[in-house]
């Protein structure tokens, strides 16, 4: 399984170490600072002291507790005379020998480390003595006086940069958004100038990506509508011929079969026809109007009446409310003529087909087709909607491609389907929902 790492996350934890990192290279600067600074005061204090007791020398000698924590105020002073070898042979541990040279020496007993501070004069040595340590702890304490402010600072710092770098982040999310709400249709390019010159170069790609997709589905719709267009003269030739031999012979079953053939392939070739024309890349704007619901649903069953009184079928209005609403002519019209095509179909000889038009409030209006067939399993209410799958594909005529022509014109319409089964007649139940005013402008690509 592949691990997807958050780039947020990774430059938020690595900004993080980074100033962890930070903080642990400025103390220890700040602590080698201060030691610098603490040594030379130091020295000069220890250099000062001893310069003032050379004015008056007489012998001393220090005392030294080892189980004291001592400060950096807190000097030993001694004084031997170099013709007195008793005072440094008792404490030897701490005085260094004679010198001759003036300035600073280090030592090391067994104590710790020791800087020590040598003024000799004609008969005596004198000997400033002090812990290492104790510079070293105070040079740290004021190291951790330095960055305590960082360290006091550095959550808000973190809380600051994290909403940085996500305030930062927000075209990406703005740019996923854009695509997440696209619909699968939407090729049209996506300004660049909605976002920073970082994604510039991954946007123009996608253009290029969008453009290159929709010329290719413009060319296999293309020849789709030009397949469908040229066979449709040869097969309405044949299917006239096969209709004036069947007037001759009416009992011929291969004639018949025949006969049934070219129907159903002149059906295939009239829905291809129409889903290409559903597909076509147009801007559908130009295309909405004013129009009446209702009359169009009266020419859609005039058409297909013969259709109807062949099979026995009484199809009409169980509600007939008037709508007028802002739509396309041609997509409300394959809307219902397929979905009546298609009850027609299925519906048992002198079976019942009723149509019913009203609004279920101001914006939507809601179309309903029941017929008295078999109905459908509500395992296949999504499957009806694929392009060339047919339920009891043997019984009629048919291509497949009706329902999906249907779905394809209400995605147009903004509306949507509902199938059900119908209470009244016990076959399918399939409800249509669109708005009456569609005010959004509507882009096909292919």
């Amino acid at each position: 399984m592949i691990k997807h790492n958050s780039l947020k996350k990774r430059l938020i934890l690595f900004l993080a170490i980074f100033n962890l990192l930070l903080g642990g290279v400025l103390l220890t600067a700040a602590y080698r600072i201060a030691l610098h600074e603490i040594n030379e005061i130091l020295d000069a204090q220890m250099s000062y002291v001893g310069e003032r007791i050379a004015t008056n020398v007489r012998p001393l000698q220090s005392v030294f507790d080892p189980h004291k924590d001592y400060h950096e105020e807190d000097l030993f002073i001694d004084i031997w005379a170099y013709k007195d070898q008793s005072d440094i042979k008792h404490n030897q541990h701490l005085l260094v020998g004679r010198k001759d040279q003036k300035g600073f020496y280090s030592h090391h007993n067994e104590n710790g480390d020791w800087i020590v501070y040598v003024y000799p004069t004609q008969y005596y040595q004198i000997q400033i003595s002090q812990q290492l340590k104790v510079r070293k702890v105070l040079a740290m304490e004021l190291a951790a006086g330095m960055i305590f402010p960082y360290v006091l600072i550095f959550p808000f710092a973190l809380l600051g940069l994290i909403w940085i770098i996500r305030h930062s982040f927000k075209p990406l999310d703005q740019f996923k958004f854009e695509l997440a709400q696209r619909s699968s249709q939407d090729l049209s390019p996506i300004d660049l100038d909605s976002y920073p010159n970082e994604l510039a170069p991954t946007i123009r790609e996608m253009n290029q990506l969008f453009q290159r997709i929709s010329l290719t589905q413009q060319e296999q719709k293309q020849f789709i509508a030009d397949a469908a267009h040229e066979l449709r003269t040869p097969i309405t030739a044949l299917n006239l011929q096969t209709k004036i031999l069947l007037s001759e012979s009416p009992e011929d079953r291969n004639l018949k079969n025949l006969s049934m053939g070219l129907a159903r392939i002149k059906h295939l070739v009239t829905q291809l026809l129409a889903l290409a024309k559903q597909d076509a890349t147009v801007n559908l704007r130009e295309y909405y109007c004013q129009l009446s619901l209702n009359e169009i649903t009266v020419q859609c069953i005039e058409q297909l009446m013969n259709f109807a009184v062949e099979k026995e079928i009484d199809m009409g209005f169980l509600t007939n409310e008037v709508v007028e609403m802002n739509s396309i002519e041609h997509s409300l019209h394959s809307i219902i003529y397929n979905l009546l095509d298609n009850a027609i179909k299925y519906s048992p000889r002198g079976g019942v087909i009723n149509v019913s038009i009203d609004r279920p409030n101001q914006q939507y209006v809601r179309l309903t087709i029941e017929d008295s067939g078999a109905g459908l399993e509500p395992e296949q209410y999504e499957q009806v909607l694929k392009r060339f799958y047919r339920v009891n594909h043997h019984l009629e005529v048919g291509s497949g491609l009706g329902l999906s022509i249907v779905d394809r014109a209400i995605q147009q319409l903004e509306g949507e389907i509902q199938f059900s089964r119908s209470h009244d007649l016990g076959g399918l139940s399939v409800v249509v929902i669109l708005p009456t005013n569609t005010t959004q402008s509507v882009e096909q690509s292919s």
